[in-house]
């Protein structure tokens, strides 16, 4: 499953829907408002604080949830909905406090309002991307892409595919036969951390993981894929639909479909042409 990217004063804040509403990394919230290079342990020293001055039902209301880590990995991390981040923020002395405040509530009040209107996220993140300066066409294969992803995972869900840790084999699975390197060596190639790959990918990498992800539901689907062994033979067969579709226009063009290319500075975008070597 991808992490979800929050912006504030442009600080990411890691965020993920659980129980239908957002959770966000506290240590990402802690980080921003704090500037602190130790997060983590300002967390910990924080939450012991607090359960000393009574507020046990805070650590109640946080969850361990499972984000991106900046190696790329999925992995477990404190995370709380709106109501226990304020209670949170409160503890914190920092003057971006009110306006974060007023930041993470509007957050949270638009999601209530994507419950009852779904295509009001659409139309959100359209504008999201519109903003950062992605071009139109860009935009459009994007959320194609989103569906397409969305299809496949509804697809998983019928047949007895767990959430999250299975989830992020099988699209690891796909995309490795699609561009015949694994995400991390892929975001790694393009610089990038906490960010999310695929807002970072050019126009051809977004076609052919649509294609890797629209075949791998296609063969799950005629193959009648049960459980997460055959849902990972139909990603491998995906992905190799579209890694071979790769291959034949690599070799007709001469050029790596796989890019350093991608939405940060052009300075440190040259600085990763060097690592392209490595995957070609």
């Amino acid at each position: 499953m991808e992490t979800n990217i929050a912006v504030f004063r442009g600080k990411e804040i890691r965020k993920t829907i659980h129980q239908n509403e957002w959770w966000f990394s506290i240590i990402d919230v802690i980080e921003v408002l704090t500037g602190s290079d130790r997060p983590r342990k300002y967390w910990s020293d924080l939450k012991n604080r607090l359960t000393s001055e009574g507020y046990i039902e805070v650590s109640d209301k946080i969850g361990q949830l499972k984000m991106a880590a900046p190696d790329g990995k999925m992995r477990l991390t404190d995370c709380a909905n709106t109501e226990t981040m304020f209670r949170i923020i409160q503890s914190i002395p920092s003057p971006k406090a009110e306006p974060f405040k007023r930041w993470l509530a509007k957050v949270g009040y638009e999601r209530v309002q994507e419950i009852e209107d779904p295509e009001l996220g659409t139309k959100r993140t359209r504008v999201l991307y519109k903003a950062k300066g992605y071009s139109d066409d860009w935009i459009e294969k994007r959320m194609r892409g989103i569906a397409i992803r969305e299809e496949l995972t509804d697809e998983w869900k019928k047949r007895n595919v767990k959430q999250e840790q299975e989830y992020a084999i099988l699209a690891a699975e796909i995309a490795k036969a699609a561009f015949g390197v694994t995400p991390g060596e892929h975001k790694q190639l393009k610089g990038l951390k906490r960010e999310n790959l695929r807002d970072h990918m050019t126009d051809l990498e977004q076609i052919f993981s649509m294609l890797g992800e629209a075949a791998t539901t296609e063969i799950t689907r005629v193959d009648n894929a049960k459980g997460f062994d055959e849902s990972k033979t139909a990603a491998r067969k995906g992905g190799e639909v579209a890694g071979t579709a790769r291959k034949d226009l690599e070799k007709k063009t001469s050029k790596k479909v796989v890019s350093p290319e991608n939405y940060l500075s052009e300075p440190e975008s040259r600085k990763r042409l060097k690592l392209q070597q490595q995957y070609q």
